[in-house]
């Protein structure tokens, strides 16, 4: 029945493009908005502050300034890893599409095991708690002669209000349209995450924008005290003389300078003697409070105080995320994603997305080889879980521990 579904589904392919562009390419969402250009000036924490005012107003929300502050954000190096680390963790991981109830489909499976659309989905899914919110829109796309394939479109977040249920073109204007009440909601145009939330990215703003004002002073740390300024005394009445001392300052070298004259004095004003620590320190205060937030410990960074047991601990912390954002997205795929795609008529209808969850075969090992003193274990089976390709009865073969049974007995018996 797949197998028929997918050559038909292939064939009919352009069909279904051509058909799907007649009845609803005037109404997609994605192509209407207008392209903004954005400007990247310096963020506080006052644009900041003014950036969630403007997000949960009541009366007139708008959530540009907010996205608009999560794309500077997104530049901190840490942050993206942090982020990256988190979705690859479920990009990573194998899924099957099956019938509800029914047998695992492998060609289906296989064709969209690595596909973009899927890739796409999931990230988008895994984003919506990150960013609060994901709208996304199905279109046909084709790449040159090859035949058209479905993807999707990010809908970008500045210009959509999501507890209004509003999609504005231009971000700076009221004029929109309210997609849930199109036709094509549900099927064509999807959205993940609870409207009015901002998403886990939302707390990491102060810590970056703390980070990129460490780095700036220690910046100019490094510029005032590595390198030190130079001092001409000379008489700051006579023109030629202080021409002469400019000239011969701006040839020696880049280094900061000054004219003063013979009777003026020049001192550094008496500080917190540093080398840099204060602002290291909130280097990686900021760094910590940001790993936290998106892998649930300080994972792999902290090279001064690390260790094998807490970088375990830390992994297993992370796991625990990612297995939620997989059920997450296991949810959202069954109950929107799999009945828009059968809708649209690229997966059979009552399909189903599921995770296939590695083993332990460390541990299974341990299980087997502990059952194998007691109970038949088809060799099969080990060939299958363990790659071990089981030929005979091996003669003399060392018993399991505490048992007086021969393993190879116990085996085939």
């Amino acid at each position: 029945m797949a197998r028929k579904f997918n050559n038909r589904s292939q064939n009919n392919r352009n069909q279904l493009a051509a058909q799907t562009k007649a009845k609803s390419g005037g109404n997609k969402l994605f192509p209407q908005l207008v392209e903004k250009t954005v400007t990247q000036t310096r963020q506080d924490i006052a644009k900041m502050v003014a950036a969630r005012n403007a997000f949960n107003n009541s009366d007139s929300p708008s959530s540009y300034l907010f996205y608009n502050l999560i794309d500077v954000i997104m530049d901190d190096a840490l942050l993206t890893s942090q982020v990256e680390n988190r979705i690859q963790d479920s990009l990573g991981t194998s899924f099957n599409l099956r019938k509800k109830g029914g047998d695992i489909d492998p060609e289906l499976t296989e064709t969209y095991q690595n596909s973009e659309l899927f890739n796409d989905l999931i990230t988008q899914i895994i984003n919506s708690r990150l960013y609060g919110h994901s709208l996304i829109e199905f279109d046909w796309k084709q790449d040159g002669l090859n035949e058209p394939q479905l993807k999707i479109d990010l809908i970008p977040r500045q210009n959509v209000l999501a507890k209004k249920g509003v999609m504005l073109f231009d971000y700076n204007e009221d004029k929109g349209v309210k997609f849930r009440e199109v036709p094509e909601y549900g099927t064509w145009i999807l959205e993940f995450g609870k409207p009015g939330q901002m998403g886990l990215l939302n707390k990491a703003i102060p810590h970056v924008l703390f980070k990129k004002f460490a780095q700036s002073c220690w910046s100019e740390l490094c510029e005032i005290y590595g390198i030190p300024p130079r001092v001409y005394k000379t008489d700051a009445s006579d023109p030629q003389a202080v021409a002469r001392g400019k000239k011969m300052m701006q040839d020696m070298g880049s280094a900061a300078w000054f004219i003063i004259d013979t009777e003026e004095s020049f001192e550094w004003a008496k500080g917190v003697n540093t080398n840099g620590d204060v602002y290291g320190n909130l280097l990686n205060f900021c760094d910590n409070q940001n790993s936290l937030l998106i892998s649930g410990a300080v994972v792999g960074q902290d090279t001064k105080h690390g260790s094998n047991s807490k970088e375990q601990a830390s992994q297993k912390l992370l796991s625990k995320l990612v297995l939620a954002d997989m059920a997450m997205v296991e949810m959202y795929m069954n109950s929107k994603v799999m009945p828009a795609l059968a809708r649209i008529g690229v997966v059979p209808a009552d399909f189903v997305f599921q995770w296939e969850i590695s083993e332990d075969l460390g541990t299974l090992w341990e299980r087997t080889v502990q059952a194998l003193a007691h109970f038949d274990v088809d060799p099969e089976w080990i060939k299958d879980k363990f790659g071990i390709e089981v030929t005979g009865v091996k003669q003399n073969a060392i018993p399991l521990p505490g048992s007086n049974l021969n393993v190879a007995e116990s085996f085939f018996v």
